[in-house]
């Protein structure tokens, strides 16, 4: 492995090289986490990726309370995290993403940008004007796929990448959420193993718990996004039906696959037939430079469903996202149809409406600064108040951040403490079908950065501390 990999791999290269020696025998213990964190002068994180990677190509087992063993050489690993997981998430999503009764003033939990951030009464005028262009006609006429002018004007932004999506592969569906779970629906059956990140988001995972799904989790670096590495691994020992990924600012993470990983990515999936759901939300949410291309760009069989929103970039609350199916767009369609019909046509008139004049380029533009300057402000504030040893990732786009705490503290215990005095967040286990980073958080950095949310981010580093008191 070249010394420009990443440290956790190169980690897990070496213990690998120990195990293949015979230096590591089945049974072994493996150092804990605390352990090599300070031999090898590393995160807690770089040694959690490298033992989960590990564990992926089948070396390495866990044991829960007990830490990590060689696996043995007769037989695969025994690690729940990496077996095909039946998902049951959603009562913990329930519990953890509710209030409770209680008035949030800091939504560091929150799925949402801020709505102060979003053109609201240019989108209202635009409701106005594109109701007025409405013929009665189209409302059934175009049903199927959803309003042409929008489906046009996604097309074009598909061109300005330098891609080539007809506005007859696109589906209209409410919300990118709908579009997601359409498309897992249309390609999976009831027991089928699927491909997930670890952490991942959790509408992912409630979507195969729904749908009777497994879930077999990657691991994933919160820079450079999957690890091919393990995936194909993966593949090999579950045969999994579909993988279901976000390349581009990745929710919980904000990591963002490079070019080169997003070409690997589709090749190994393509070359083994599996179709990839790619969500792909935050795409225009770059923090600087032009928007990344997603993995679909690299796609020659039409094996991508690339799903897209305006909620996250214009009109939340509008419900309008789209599904790029590639070759399964006329079954998407079908499914479409048959669930709900169509979505709403007056919000998705208005949204092409807005494209059309012009303005949604100079609204991303302000968007963009201003999500990088609160992420770079919540940051900061996160690396002062919270305990030494605390990691924080700095992604590139979007406006999630991913902590990951030091040994001894917990993320749930801080959320149920946390939530008491108004401040909210989302703790580690959400996004992990096996219940995993509990030592981990996800925060919202959407919120315009004001003493009170700063106030908040202290108290949180004081609970945290209370934690080891």
């Amino acid at each position: 492995m070249s010394g420009d990999a990443p440290l956790y791999r190169r980690l897990a290269d070496e213990l690998a090289q120990l195990i293949q020696s015979g230096a590591l025998r089945p049974g072994d213990r493996l150092p804990s986490v605390r352990q090599t964190q300070a031999s090898r002068s590393c995160s807690a994180s770089t040694v959690f990726q490298a033992y989960h990677l590990l564990e992926a190509r089948g070396l390495i087992r866990a044991a829960e309370r007990s830490g990590y063993f060689v696996a043995p050489a007769t037989a695969l690993p025994a690690a729940r995290a990496l077996e095909p997981q039946p998902v049951a998430v959603s009562e913990l999503v329930f519990q953890l993403l509710g209030t409770g009764g209680q008035a949030i003033h800091a939504p560091l939990g929150s799925a949402f940008a801020s709505p102060t951030l979003f053109p609201f009464d240019k989108l209202r005028s635009a409701l106005t004007a594109g109701s007025r262009r409405l013929d009665p006609a189209e409302l059934t006429q175009q049903l199927p796929g959803g309003h042409e002018g929008l489906r046009r004007q996604i097309a074009l932004r598909y061109l300005r990448l330098g891609m080539s999506v007809t506005p007859d592969e696109i589906v209209l569906t409410d919300g990118a959420l709908e579009g997601l779970n359409l498309s897992l629906q249309l390609l999976t059956r009831p027991g089928d193993a699927v491909l997930v990140e670890a952490p991942c988001f959790y509408a992912a995972l409630q979507a195969l718990e729904r749908l009777g799904l497994r879930a077999v989790e990657v691991p994933t670096d919160p820079t450079e996004g999957a690890d091919l590495d393990a995936m194909a691994a993966l593949i090999a020992r579950h045969a999994p039906a579909a993988c279901w990924l976000m390349t581009n600012f990745q929710n919980p993470l904000g990591s963002l696959m490079p070019p080169a990983a997003k070409r690997a990515l589709v090749e190994l999936l393509e070359g083994h037939g599996i179709p990839l759901i790619e969500d792909d939300v935050y795409a225009e949410l770059q923090h600087t430079g032009t928007p990344p291309l997603p993995a679909k760009a690299h796609s020659t069989r039409g094996e991508v469903l690339h799903a897209g929103s305006f909620a996250k970039t214009l009109a939340p609350g509008y419900r309008v996202g789209w599904v790029a199916a590639g070759r399964f767009a006329p079954a998407l369609r079908r499914a479409k149809l048959s669930q709900s019909l169509s979505g709403s046509w007056p919000a998705q008139a208005a949204i092409a409406q807005y494209l059309e004049g012009g303005d949604y380029d100079r609204h991303l533009r302000a968007l963009r600064r201003a999500l990088a300057s609160q992420q770079r402000a919540l940051r900061a504030a996160v690396l002062q108040h919270f305990p030494a040893g605390t990691e924080v990732t700095a992604p590139k786009g979007g406006y999630f951040l991913w902590v990951t705490l030091p040994p001894g503290h917990d993320s749930m215990a801080l959320q149920r403490a946390a939530l008491l005095e108004g401040i909210s967040l989302a703790p580690g286990p959400l996004f992990s079908a096996s219940g995993g980073f509990a030592h981990c958080l996800r925060l919202n950095s959407g919120q315009p950065w004001t003493p009170a949310l700063a106030a908040a981010v202290a108290r949180l580093g004081e609970l945290l501390r209370s934690q080891t008191a």
